[in-house]
């Protein structure tokens, strides 16, 4: 009963929503007021784009998209249709494609079936969860930027121009630029604020005000406009930098994702959890064998039935995942309970990222970015995003119902908060209690675990645990001080079940 009237208040709360919208309020088209990071996505339109850009807007709540931006990479760029021959400043795509005069571009329209399918859920998702963005207001935050060529910065664009716009305003607060193709859009607009103000007055107001709120979220190096320019430049610019634990969401998942997990990214799960029966928009999200093939890449043979033998990483079956490589990037904003959003080095569900020892602003994985795999009995520098597997894709798949069930049929996360300070001052060998409450939306039974994040930090020891149910009693190692970091897990026990954390750290001294 409690879950119907629940439903029925919030389908009223969404009714009145509507009502205000209808009558023409701008603060209404856009998103609650409720505090999410800003960010804005700039992408080639790849395949695996494509999912990401799916999946993110079953999350689009989550956070504030403020634009969203075609890009060129040295994957797909369109060329400038007068006939010139374009070689990539990249050597592994240099050598796959020579000189060319258009890569594999999926053109400039490919959201737009996206978010047509979107207004069509929007009512479902708004029963679910406060603050989803209508269609209206994401159509008219997207811009075409650089596309020409790969790394293609010479002129200012409709998409540059924005980012620019964007960063010179005046809201402070922190502005997530995520690079799911090159970074020659965001380059551009770097570029035209430093023409515009580099010897005048204004210059060092305005490289500390962009340099404050800046904050590029990158998968890999997708053209050389990064190195070749940003980095020089604009040392100062905070750089999270992913180019190893993304694999895992990528096309060689098979070779990442252990096989007692591959479940959940095969066509079983994939295609009766997500993708079937789930509404207009996730009918769309490419899939193995799924008999799609997306306009203008020829290099999409993924849909095709009869070639999945074929497929580049291995043998896959009818609605298994391709890719989604660029999620990590906006995974990073959703909170969680990790507190991982100004602490990349803390991990999240976008992976763990440690501060470089050469370049201060930047954080990055790799080969000093290790987590115990539990699977391999050895450090693996995939883990710090594989751990967070299983968690995405039931809640992935608890998302989807949202695009079709009511309130009261589907599942939603559970809520957990701290009984007691979240950050502690200890000694060696002290005894502590860490405590949390919990609670369900939809009175789903829940299991709360605490365990030690041992791969953050700086904590050696090895301290006792104790746990009851909700409470935790830790006894520290007498030997050991450093920085201890304790999670603590609740699940529930419903149709998809959803986890949500809360992070303790003790500094013992």
């Amino acid at each position: 009963m409690k879950a119907i009237l629940r439903s029925i208040f919030i389908g009223t709360c969404f009714f009145l929503f509507i009502l205000l919208v209808s009558t023409g309020s701008a603060s209404c088209q856009k998103i609650s007021q409720r505090k999410v990071p800003r960010t804005i996505v700039t992408t080639d339109g790849e395949i695996d784009d494509v999912d990401s850009f799916l999946r993110m807007l079953l999350y689009a709540n989550e956070f504030r998209i403020e634009g969203l931006i075609y890009s060129s990479s040295m994957w797909h760029y369109k060329g400038d249709e007068k006939g010139t021959l374009f070689t990539s400043e990249m050597e592994m795509t240099r050598k796959l494609y020579g000189a060319k005069t258009s890569l594999r571009w999926p053109g400039t329209s490919w959201m737009n079936p996206l978010l047509d399918a979107y207004e069509q859920v929007y009512p479902k998702l708004s029963q679910h969860a406060e603050g989803f963005p209508t269609a209206a207001y994401l159509r008219s935050v997207v811009r075409v930027g650089n596309i020409d060529f790969e790394g293609d910065m010479h002129a200012d664009t409709e998409g540059s121009d924005f980012i620019k716009t964007k960063l010179l305003d005046d809201n402070l607060e922190p502005l997530y630029l995520q690079v799911w193709g090159g970074t020659n859009t965001i380059a551009r607009a770097l570029k035209s604020i430093e023409d515009q103000y580099k010897g005048t007055a204004e210059w060092g107001t305005i490289y500390a005000k962009v340099t404050k709120k800046a904050i590029l979220y990158a998968i890999l190096d997708q053209d050389a406009t990064y190195r070749n320019y940003i980095a020089p430049q604009w040392p100062d610019l905070k750089v999270y930098y992913n180019s190893n634990q993304f694999w895992c969401l990528a096309y060689p998942w098979k070779r990442a994702v252990p096989p007692s997990q591959q479940y959940l990214l095969e066509g079983k799960f994939m295609g009766e959890e997500i993708i079937q029966g789930h509404g207009p928009l996730l009918s769309q999200y490419y899939s193995y064998g799924d008999g799609q093939k997306q306009e203008g890449d020829e290099e999409h043979i993924h849909g095709d039935p009869n070639r999945l033998v074929e497929a580049q990483w291995g043998s896959f079956g009818v609605y298994d995942f391709i890719s989604e490589g660029d999620s990590p990037a906006f995974l990073h904003l959703i909170d969680v309970g990790l507190d991982n959003l100004e602490h990349p080095q803390w991990g999240g569900w976008g992976g763990r990222l440690v501060q470089s020892t050469s370049q201060p602003n930047r954080w990055e994985d790799g080969d000093g970015v290790l987590d115990f795999n539990p699977y391999t009995d050895a450090l693996d520098a995939t883990y710090p995003q594989i751990r967070w597997i299983e968690a995405l894709q039931h809640d992935f798949a608890a998302r989807a119902d949202w695009c079709v069930r009511d309130f009261a049929q589907a599942n939603h996360p559970p809520v957990i908060r701290p009984l007691g300070e979240v950050r502690r001052v200890a000694t060696p060998g002290e005894k502590l209690t860490l405590e949390v409450a919990t609670s369900d939306p939809d009175e789903d039974n829940l299991t709360t675990h605490f365990w030690l994040y041992s791969e953050v930090g700086t904590y050696l020891g090895k301290p006792l645990l104790d746990q009851k149910e909700n409470r935790l009693e830790i006894q520290l190692d007498p030997e050991s001080t450093g920085e201890l970091h304790v999670i603590a897990s609740v699940k529930d026990d419903g149709a998809h079940s959803m986890v949500r954390y809360q992070r303790f750290v003790i500094q013992v001294n």
